[in-house]
């Protein structure tokens, strides 16, 4: 199977906080990526602009110790110094106005203008006031702006209002990375390009779903911030919610922006509020020499969660008496997300109880090992009756897609191309951050009235026994935390 890389029109783009930890890991590198592959057009202009004061060269050459490290790339590598060539670097005082005709002079006619917010929110309005009124962004230019959008729904329509002052909707880019992996977008093509699943996916025939996204991690180093979040604010209410909606939406009238996330906003629409029993919070502790949540955010009396899990009930005709089971946590067991949709057993069995076959569940992995795996059962080979077994159909894509399948690329690289050919299917529109926090909302509210600390959990562990409480009441059991 060969690949096509096709090229996009030709850009230039600022990143804010190209000093940053995002610019270094994930963006500079993911574009460098795009180049070598040939999808970025050699007269292209990458600028980065942030406090430090750096020329030109600086900037190269802190941008070619992140690619080195971070891309697994050669400082002689030729295809290196060239993508260096592109790359520029302007001082910027985003809440002055040091930097700003500076910038505006690096801006060609003619080419793609995107600008991308890799600093703090409460930056994002002065950026976005200082690119309009300087005239350096126009109504085909595009901003790209990194979660959190808000951290509750009042801050999200303040944010929202603040962008939309410069900006139209369709210029808006919220990215959410999750939605560049190679898999979730799998997930779409899985469910509408294949007559094989789409009749079978709604509660007639699903069981259950549940998504698990488990971290090694702690929070260390970044403590004090995470400590004002929570895992419920940190991925609940983006990542496992846009998965959620991919699983449950109803099919759009075609692959369009606003067609998919049309559906998508209906799923986040139709959730029921949680029922206070159908949520579980958990706080790693201390062992050994490990230090505990308390100690990684510095704050002994922190009732902030590390882990979340809850059940949760989408109304409408699909999904009605089908649960979604989510949960998430740090310094679980292993490095895994997933997304598992076990459907209903088959209503009579023809065969005897030692043969009685098991319900059938795609699995699909998110990471580490991107792929899909489906359980059917089969005879088991040999003589001596008919014994079931179940065996997994997997599809790594590693292996299905050879040398192609283990150099997908990153998330952000596919979504960085998009910004650039003004694709928005895998962006979030205003509304839906904002109707994710309306659901989300009243869980928090609830949880801080209640005043009840989180369930301790060891570290290396799959959470607190609460949350395995929450599924063997229903007769389910988690799916093992495995990587």
């Amino acid at each position: 199977m060969v690949s096509r890389v096709i090229p996009v029109d030709d850009f230039d783009l600022v990143i804010f906080g190209a000093t940053g930890d995002l610019a270094h890991r994930k963006i500079l590198p993911g574009l460098f990526r795009r180049f070598v592959a040939g999808q970025i057009p050699e007269t292209s202009r990458i600028v980065g602009a942030a406090r430090t004061q750096m020329d030109d060269g600086q900037f190269r050459d802190e941008a070619a110790k992140a690619i080195c490290e971070f891309a697994k790339v050669k400082k002689n590598d030729p295809r290196l110094a060239q993508f260096l060539e592109l790359l520029g670097y302007t001082p910027i005082d985003v809440k002055g106005e040091g930097g700003w005709k500076e910038l505006k002079s690096r801006m060609r006619d003619g080419a793609v203008h995107a600008f991308y917010f890799s600093v703090a929110p409460s930056l994002f309005g002065d950026i976005a006031e200082r690119l309009s009124g300087h005239g350096i962004a126009d109504d085909n230019s595009r901003i790209v702006v990194e979660k959190p959008f808000g951290r509750d729904l009042a801050s999200a329509k303040a944010l929202n209002a603040t962008l939309a002052q410069h900006f139209h909707e369709s210029q808006i880019y919220r990215i959410d990375h999750y939605l560049g992996k190679e898999t979730v977008q799998n997930l779409m093509a899985v469910r509408f390009a294949n007559v094989l699943f789409e009749p079978l996916w709604n509660a007639q025939y699903v069981d259950h779903v549940q998504i698990t996204v488990a971290e090694t991690v702690g929070v260390g180093g970044r403590g004090s911030y995470y400590d004002k979040s929570g895992a419920i604010r940190d991925m609940v209410q983006n990542h496992m919610m846009q998965l959620l909606c991919l699983i449950a939406m109803e099919p759009p009238y075609h692959f369009d922006p606003d067609a998919v996330r049309d559906e998508k906003l209906k799923v986040i629409r139709a959730l029921e509020p949680v029922l206070p029993e159908d949520i579980v919070r958990g706080q790693y502790q201390a062992s050994g020499d490990q230090p505990g949540y308390l100690e990684d955010a510095e704050n002994p009396d922190s009732r902030t969660e590390s882990y979340v899990a809850m059940k949760v009930r989408i109304s409408n005709w699909r999904w009605q008496g089908t649960p979604f089971y989510l949960r998430t946590g740090k310094k679980l067991r292993a490095r895994t997300s997933e997304i598992a949709i076990t459907f209903k057993e088959p209503p009579h069995s023809i065969f005897d109880d030692t043969g009685a076959p098991k319900a059938n569940e795609l699995v699909i992995r998110l990471q580490p090992n991107e792929g899909m795996n489906l359980k059917v059962m089969i005879k088991e080979p040999g003589p001596g009756g008919m014994r079931l077994v179940q065996v997994p159909l997997d599809m790594s894509f590693a292996d299905a897609l050879g040398a192609e399948g283990s150099d997908m690329p990153d998330a952000y690289e596919r979504l960085i191309m998009d910004v650039i050919r003004g694709n928005q299917t895998l962006f979030m529109r205003g509304d839906e951050v904002e109707a994710a926090w309306a659901w989300t909302d009243p869980i928090i509210e609830a949880w801080e009235d209640s005043k009840r600390a989180p369930e301790p959990y060891d570290p290396g562990s799959s959470g607190p026994e609460e949350a395995l409480r929450l599924m063997h009441r229903d007769n389910r059991r988690w799916r093992e935390i495995r990587s």
